[in-house]
């Protein structure tokens, strides 16, 4: 078994690279087509769209998505049957929906005129699209935990492509200003949905016909393994649904303020500017967001894979698996360094434009943060995978809080080193935790 679960794991790391790699690619297309084609102050609008839309989602959403990927895997592994899971997972996320909405209804003076400058458009773009992002991430997480790697990467694929035409119907003259852009964010979400028919359309393999005797053998077996384990788990309701999803919000406000406190906090504090600002240190971040995204593929993947492995027992697969993540990463931001010591500057030139300088070394520091950063991401799934979501969350938590004390220190003239000195400060503190959680409960 350990040897299907490997390379069923590996399959779909392949498979999802390929979407999700092109995904990263055409997303970064994306945000070059808006630099070139928008002023420096509109294109900062639109970084500012991104960040509160993807802040919102993440934290909202994916919590949702773990929770479907990991129990799926989970009961799929212990052969229960029943859908009770997939109606408290639908429950929590319409209840975060509803929640959102209300929200920013409620402040949508701060939202449109505070954040937005005064632009509707832009503010009906983040309701519109936060809400599609529900479907959406529900979707994803029943796709990763079914092993439909080829759909959950169509699904991404599709949700970019769709966006960057907006882009590029502006950059071609089609279409003009930064509201056309904009729009894409609301329009991708919704035109991804269109893989869920298939979902639907396509029957999950019929489970396996066995006699009452060995069902009542199979039935005791996990019984006992789940009293004398502490990776058992109780019966699936919404109070332990909502439990786990509660502490990866937590985790996933976190994600989020790593990824957008830096061009948030530089909006705020560097006055008229501050936008075209927020947009050259969302660039300079865009290092750590686009390897992100192409890790989403890993993370997707070895989420159910890991839980099938602990369902199961399986202990040095396990570790055999996080361990070759690990090391892939390592490689992987090592090289990113280098490129960015060498062309750095003419590289982020070359895309983005601008009257902006690119650090050297600034881009080598958020290049070795990146690294650090998705070793994290990788043990936090490990983490999740042996039911500590709790536990994670408190690295988490410090890690972030930590990174944002940083900034708020006075004295720094250079608000974008600031940001970078210190994802690199928070992304080592941050593994260090969770790497010392992963060893101690092993």
């Amino acid at each position: 078994m350990g040897a299907r679960a490997g390379g069923g794991y590996g399959r779909g790391a392949a498979v999802l690279s390929v979407g999700i790699g092109t995904t990263g690619l055409i997303t970064y297309g994306y945000f070059s087509l808006a630099s070139h084609t928008l002023s420096e102050s509109a294109y900062g609008g639109i970084t500012l769209l991104w960040s509160a839309i993807f802040v919102t989602v993440s934290v909202l959403y994916r919590p949702v998505e773990q929770l479907l990927s990991r129990t799926i895997a989970d009961r799929e592994a212990r052969g229960q049957a029943g859908r009770e899971h997939l109606r408290v997972a639908a429950t929590i996320q319409l209840l975060l929906g509803v929640a959102f909405a209300i929200l920013a209804v409620a402040f949508r003076g701060p939202l449109e005129d505070g954040l937005f400058e005064g632009s509707q458009t832009l503010y009906l773009v983040l309701i519109v699209a936060v809400l599609a992002y529900a479907a959406s991430y529900f979707a994803r997480g029943f796709l990763a935990g079914n092993h439909r790697f080829g759909l959950y990467g169509g699904l991404v694929l599709m949700e970019a492509t769709s966006r960057f035409l907006f882009a590029l119907a502006v950059a071609v003259g089609i279409a003009t200003g930064q509201s056309v852009v904009a729009l894409g964010m609301a329009a991708a979400p919704i035109v991804s949905l269109a893989v869920v028919p298939l979902a639907i359309g396509r029957r999950l393999p019929p489970p396996t016909v066995r006699e009452p005797e060995e069902e009542v053998a199979e039935a005791t077996a996990l019984d006992d393994a789940s009293s004398a384990s502490p990776g058992g788990e109780p019966e699936f309701t919404l109070a332990h649904g909502s439990g786990f999803a509660a502490a990866v919000l937590l985790i996933m406000l976190a994600e989020q303020t790593f990824l957008n406190a830096g061009p948030l906090l530089v909006k705020a504090t560097e006055g008229g500017s501050g936008a075209a600002m927020a947009g050259f240190t969302f660039n300079v971040l865009l290092i750590a967001r686009a390897p992100l995204q192409l890790f989403q593929s890993v993370q997707t993947a070895i989420l159910p894979h890991l839980t099938r492995m602990r369902a199961s027992g399986e202990t040095d697969p396990f570790r055999r698996s996080v361990n070759v993540t690990l090391a892939a990463i390592a490689a992987f931001a090592g090289a990113v360094a280098l490129v960015m010591l060498a062309a750095g500057p003419t590289v982020m030139d070359l895309v983005f434009g601008g009257d902006f300088e690119y650090d050297r070394g600034g881009l080598v520091l958020i290049s070795l943060g990146m690294g650090l950063y998705l070793c994290a991401a990788t043990l936090n799934q490990a983490l999740l995978a042996r039911g500590q979501a709790r536990e994670a969350s408190a690295g988490w938590l410090l890690a972030a809080g930590a990174f944002v004390a940083f900034l708020l220190l006075p004295g720094f003239d250079d608000r974008v080193l600031q940001v970078e000195a210190g994802y690199l400060g928070g992304a080592v503190l941050l593994s260090a935790l969770l790497y010392t959680l992963y060893r101690r409960d092993e």
